[in-house]
């Protein structure tokens, strides 16, 4: 076994190898600014030149066009004193004084074209070049702390991987030195074996098999957790490398585009209003007017751009990828999705299949936004009168002075359109930059988690790699005696002093149901759940009851208990007395400074309330770090829970400083750990990011067998026969023909069942089947309620869930006596539940059966025959009930028990 030495040098290596690469990221990104930076310095410095070389060369125009008039006005006078000596010499000096008079007057509209016109539509030029560099380089400087946060994001999971690692072998050395022990004793009881007596020798075997199984399962929850840490990691791998890909490959272009916005066009119209009035008065310099044409007609702004990559390669290279460094020997390189975290990864993945559809989409309409923008804004730019066409270069040759001061309104006006437009432009440039990162990465951990998905699928329906034999760990209730306090409404210092819980256990609850099944859930804490479940988990908790131990109980209204919780308190979880020093906080600018001053204020709370604190301030933390997927960042957290932890006596000032109260607890959520002091610090329960369920409520169930298990029936089991054909589009999905006879289990979303056709397993789509008749739902209907497509609500919600819990109660009573012995008890379901009448069962199957053959008459007979289910042991049960009664639970010595939809402890197919 490796030492502690040689493994903290390896952590360290991996460690400094990561530091030493963000090192240098950060230096590329500031390289980037810089050069970005100079680029803009010398497109300054180029129109500067070129405004100074037009003013010139129009002064030069002018004189020269005045010393023409000049000159022809001297040889008109002498031509009018001297003596019409021959009319054809007099026509070709008229002719030839005429087109002199004529080429002054262009050459004076070339003067004032060069020093009015053109540079001033060069120095509009200079200050869009300024103002578009700027915004680029915020949208820059934004995506660049982008991708340092996804990067550092990675960079926490590591740490957190290998601290989950290293516990794991601890973990593991100690279940080996315990089998050594085991070794040893087993040795010494041999050798003594003559001198103690059976009672001492059976004492110490049973201390030891509590040891070893002691042992086995932490090995087991410490392997759980690292699996977790480890997927977390390569999630954030997969998406930081993504990110950066997307960074260097298209971002880094988009923004030297952004910055490069009309320079280009700007120049050339330039240009060629300067060409056009040049070929106008110089037919004679057509050949170097046609290079100078050439040269300006060949203006490229993505062959700028390519080269300005090219010539600082170092700088906008792609940097190498991020390696997965595994920790201390660990030999698992890729995310797995093994029977504990399957249904915890399946259920993910069609989170982010949802997200990313959406995400996609809107990024789509971005883009279609963002083209019709830039061509408005390019064609703003070039209907701009700063930059005439040549084909009104006459006309503003012709005008008088001081005859353009409409003109220059409708300059002003469309400069400000211009602006206006601008800033439309660049808001849906961030748009689109942040949504196309964001479908990146998403589209990152959705391909790695379905090649995980995909190779756990085939692992399973490989028949060599069945087990003979499985623990499944059950969760039962917590003991009555932790709830005999007032939960809600009270004084949390009090119920924490009188219950002994440091973590009421509200709060350890629902964020332990959150942590498990709703890091991913669209719109976490935002989206309200049902008042009705809410009331129900709350009275629950006040009975003393776990109401959370199903984890089919709605997302948004364990949510919702958690505020109701925090709101309910009084007084709030930060007190009153520290409400004004609190918002005094706020007014400080530096992030850092105002950490730290909430540090101090906070440090002189009472120590539960820090404790309490410090838990829920970095599971709230960990929600944001999903952001990507439940759209739950920060601030959108603070909003939901400011209300309700930080509030003042005098209730009217509330909404003015709400936004006040946001931003603090926005700061409490991402700076958490500076805040609070850690666990050595502080000793007392810290909130972790890969939560189990937890030991002290679970139980163990060995199934035993050659082979082969027998798993339990499902507790709610209900007859569906397919009123359509349906072809599966997923591994996850099943495909059916209409007519089909289909057992369905249980709601896994608002869309769709879990279920069983042809003894396969999958997802069914609620609104291709119609329940039958006289099935499980229907019987809770006075025996005979009718049938619906797809859609089972009961009446009762509460008295739903109080007869789950007791028949799941009254189940595992019957699983652990048949685990010991053979009982004549009858199987489950038969005894409780009223028998149903067989003629009643036949005419309600007959009317769907006439329905289905109405609407599709081809269907054979044979296919909408139910199967007859195993008729029970009992003789007092006839073979008439089957087709409606659960099958019976066989009480034979194989025997399991899982919590339904509970994907830690699900057995596997």
């Amino acid at each position: 076994m490796m030492t502690s030495h040689g493994k903290l040098r390896r952590e360290k290596g991996s460690l400094a190898e990561y530091e030493s690469q963000m090192k240098d990221l950060r230096a590329q990104l500031t390289d980037q600014i810089k050069i970005l930076d100079s680029q803009v310095e010398v497109k300054q410095q180029q129109l500067s030149d070129l405004s100074e070389f037009l003013r010139r060369r129009g002064d030069i125009e002018a004189e020269y066009a005045r010393a023409l008039d000049k000159l022809t006005e001297r040889f008109t006078h002498k031509t009018k004193k001297k003596e019409q000596w021959g009319q054809s010499v007099c026509q070709v000096w008229s002719v030839l004084l005429t087109q002199t008079r004529l080429e002054s007057r262009e050459h004076a509209a070339l003067g004032d074209t060069c020093c009015n016109t053109l540079t001033q539509g060069l120095t509009h030029s200079t200050e869009d070049t300024h103002r578009l560099h700027k915004r680029s380089k915020e949208v820059g400087i934004q995506m660049q702390d982008e991708l340092l946060k996804v990067t550092t994001e990675m960079q926490t999971a590591m740490k957190t991987y290998n601290q989950y690692h290293t516990d794991c072998l601890i973990a593991e050395g100690k279940l080996k030195e315990a089998e050594r022990l085991e070794e040893r004793q087993t040795g010494k009881s041999a050798e003594l074996g003559l001198g103690q007596s059976g009672g001492q020798r059976r004492s110490s075997v049973k201390k030891m098999e509590r040891l070893m199984e002691k042992r086995h399962g932490r090995v087991q929850e410490n392997q759980l957790k690292c699996t977790k840490a480890r997927n977390d990691y390569l999630l954030n791998l997969a998406a930081a490398n993504a990110a950066m890909n997307k960074y260097y490959l298209q971002d880094i272009s988009t923004l030297i585009d952004c910055c490069d916005l009309g320079f280009h066009l700007s120049v050339e119209r330039v240009m060629k209003c300067y060409l056009a009035s040049r070929w106008r008065i110089q037919k004679t310099e057509e050949t170097g007017l046609k290079q100078l044409e050439a040269a300006v007609t060949s203006l490229d702004q993505g062959g700028d751009r390519d080269a300005l990559l090219q010539q600082h390669d170092a700088a906008f290279c792609l940097p190498f990828r991020f390696n997965y460094h595994p920790h201390e020997g660990d030999q698992v390189c890729e995310v797995s999705a093994e029977s504990q975290v399957r249904y915890e990864l399946e259920t993910r993945f069609q989170q982010l299949q949802s997200r990313l559809a959406a995400v996609t989409l809107e990024t789509e309409e971005v883009s279609k936004t963002l083209k019709a923008t830039l061509t408005a804004l390019l064609d703003n730019m070039c209907e701009s009168d700063c930059n005439p066409s040549p084909d009104v270069l006459s006309s503003l040759s012709n005008e008088p002075p001081g005859g353009n001061t409409a003109q220059k309104l409708a300059i002003a006006k469309r400069r400000a359109n211009q602006q206006e437009t601008e800033t439309y432009y660049f808001t849906k440039v961030k748009d689109f930059l942040i949504s196309s990162s964001l479908s990146v990465k998403l589209q990152a951990k959705h391909d790695l988690l379905q090649d995980a998905i995909q190779k756990a699928e085939a692992v399973a329906s490989d028949p060599s790699r069945m087990q003979c034999a499985r623990s499944v760990r059950v969760r039962k209730s917590r003991p009555v005696s932790q709830f005999c306090h007032t939960l809600f409404t009270t004084d949390i210092i009090s119920y924490i002093q009188s219950s002994g819980q440091q973590i009421p256990v509200v709060v350890e609850s629902c964020i332990r149901f959150i942590n498990l099944h709703g890091l991913h859930h669209e719109g976490i804490f935002r989206v309200p759940g049902s008042q009705r479940e809410v009331n129900h988990i709350r009275d629950a908790f006040e009975r003393g009851e776990e109401p959370l131990s199903d984890s089919e109980c709605d997302l948004d209204s364990v949510a919702g208990v958690l505020k109701l919780y925090f709101r309910g308190l009084e007084p709030p979880l930060f007190p009153y007395d520290s409400y004004s020093q609190l918002l005094e906080c706020g007014q400080i600018e530096g992030v850092t400074e105002k950490a730290l001053q909430i540090k101090a204020i906070v440090s002189t709370f009472p120590r539960p309330l820090l404790i309490v604190m410090r838990y829920l301030f970095a599971f709230l933390n960990h929600v944001s770090q999903y952001s990507d997927e439940n759209m739950m960042l920060p601030y959108n957290l603070a909003v939901c829970f400011g209300p309700s932890l930080l509030r003042g006596l005098d209730s009217d000032d509330a909404v003015a400083r709400q936004p006040q109260v946001n931003d603090l607890v926005k700061t409490m959520i991402l700076h958490y750990d500076i805040i609070y002091p850690s666990q050595s610090e502080l000793p007392g329960p810290v909130y972790e990011k890969h939560m189990t369920l937890e030991q002290e409520y679970c139980e163990p169930i060995t199934e035993e067998g050659d082979g082969e298990t027998e798993p339990l029936p499902s507790e709610d089991e209900w007859e569906a026969v397919a009123m359509f054909d349906y072809v599966a589009r997923s591994p996850a999905e099943l495909s059916f023909k209409q007519g089909e006879l289909l057992i369905v289990y249980s709601k896994a979303s608002c869309d769709w069942w879990r279920g069983e056709a042809g003894g396969v397993k999958g997802l069914i789509p609620h609104k291709y089947i119609s329940m039958l008749e006289g099935s499980e739902r229907g019987k809770r209907e006075d025996g005979g309620g009718g049938g619906s497509t797809g859609n089972l609500t009961a009446e009762d919600p509460q008295t739903e869930n109080t007869t789950r819990s007791q028949e799941r109660r009254h189940t595992l009573d019957t699983v652990r006596q048949g685990s010991f012995r053979t009982t004549d008890r009858p199987p489950f379901g038969q005894a409780d539940r009223p028998a149903v009448d067989k003629d009643m069962i036949s005419r309600q199957m007959n009317s769907v059966f006439k329905e289905l053959l109405s609407r599709q008459p081809a269907v054979p007979s044979s296919t909408l025959a139910a199967p007859a289910a195993p008729a029970p042991s009992s003789s007092s049960s006839s073979s008439t009930s089957s087709s409606s009664l659960p099958q019976a639970a066989p009480t034979a010595k194989k025997v399991g028990f899982s919590l339904r939809g509970r994907a830690l402890f699900r057995p596997v197919d």
